[in-house]
């Protein structure tokens, strides 16, 4: 087993090269942030969606567009209106009276990156137009379906859902997100460099650093990565706890919460941890992986209940009592 490890260690070592270098990309546009473009980075390598949240101004559309300007991969950016419709995301057959046929054009999803801006001001027939192309990487025109291009990664954003203008996103579409970020405001150090940047010089342009196949290969490499058994279990005693709160010491917690996490966040909670580790060069996971990437999956996987509203305990909350309570193997 151990020779087994050693060898993926190698692996994890050769196919990370490219990690440092876009992360250095990044990190010349933007300030700070470390814990976004790190999270980023773990959704580009386990193949995972992402939802980011914060309030306007906090860099989000531009750590995406960044990112992608760092992979020589097709972006496009979506801004998501109330007036949109689901023709304008996926395409749709268009008439050629000289042949009198109908003929697919295809929509600005058919890329590799895309940036669903401000997400949540589009009404619910477009969500429910992203959700095939978010799960099965595939769209439906007319009577035809279309496979997109690998990779494929959605990387949207959203405000609060108390500003004007904005819809809840159905749960459905939410549990497809394997991470969902919490974004906050920078630090004065970091507010006095986003200011001396945005007033000074132009923001350096950016050249590709990574290509697909790079991602592609590290991608199967991070599958290999060894998860014990016991961390196995503690995924799943974390997912339970929020199902069953009550067979883990938090009885009172039954009565806050709605509905638990999905088996997606099983799913998601491994991989996540992989990608971590991966990150950090480790061909195998430590509870600390899982501990540390624990909040953005499950966070908008845990519904809560009126009761919790009305006590002003949202999921983030729940979600820490969680992992307070579950046993660290």
């Amino acid at each position: 087993m151990q020779t087994d490890i050693d060898q993926i260690q190698a692996q994890v070592e050769k196919e990370s090269a490219f990690v440092q270098r876009l992360t250095d990309q990044i990190s010349s546009v933007i300030v700070g942030q470390k814990y976004l473009v790190e999270r980023l980075l773990i959704g580009i390598l386990a193949d995972g969606h992402i939802l980011i949240e914060g309030v306007p101004g906090l860099a989000k559309t531009l750590s995406v567009k960044t990112l992608a300007d760092s992979i020589d991969a097709k972006f496009q950016r979506l801004q998501f209106t109330p007036d949109l419709l689901p023709a304008d995301l996926i395409g749709t057959m268009i008439y050629n009276p000289q042949n009198s046929q109908f003929t697919v054009k295809k929509g600005p999803i058919f890329a590799n990156i895309i940036l669903a801006d401000e997400i949540n001001r589009a009404p619910a027939k477009v969500q429910s137009a992203l959700l095939e192309a978010m799960q099965e990487r595939q769209v439906t025109i007319s009577d035809e379906t279309h496979k997109l291009d690998e990779p494929f990664l959605v990387l949207a954003t959203q405000n609060p859902i108390e500003q004007e203008g904005t819809y809840p996103l159905p749960e459905a579409q939410v549990d497809r997100f394997m991470l969902k970020l919490k974004i906050g405001y920078p630090t004065p150090a970091e507010e006095r460099e986003i200011m001396d940047r945005n007033t000074g010089s132009a923001i350096p342009k950016l050249s590709p650093v990574v290509t697909p196949a790079e991602i592609m290969q590290a991608r199967r490499v991070l599958r290999d990565i060894y998860v014990d058994d016991r961390a196995k279990e503690y995924i799943v005693n974390l997912v339970f706890a929020t199902r069953e709160p009550e067979k883990y010491g938090l009885a009172d917690l039954k009565d806050m919460i709605d509905f638990g996490a999905s088996p997606r966040a099983t799913i998601y909670l491994n991989l996540a941890a992989k990608a971590h580790a991966f990150l950090k060069g480790r061909g195998y996971v430590t509870p600390e992986d899982i501990k540390v990437i624990g909040h953005d999956v499950l966070r908008h996987r845990v519904i809560v209940t009126f009761e919790a509203e009305a006590e002003e305990i949202d999921s983030d909350h729940i979600v820490t009592r969680v992992f307070d309570a579950v046993e660290v193997p």
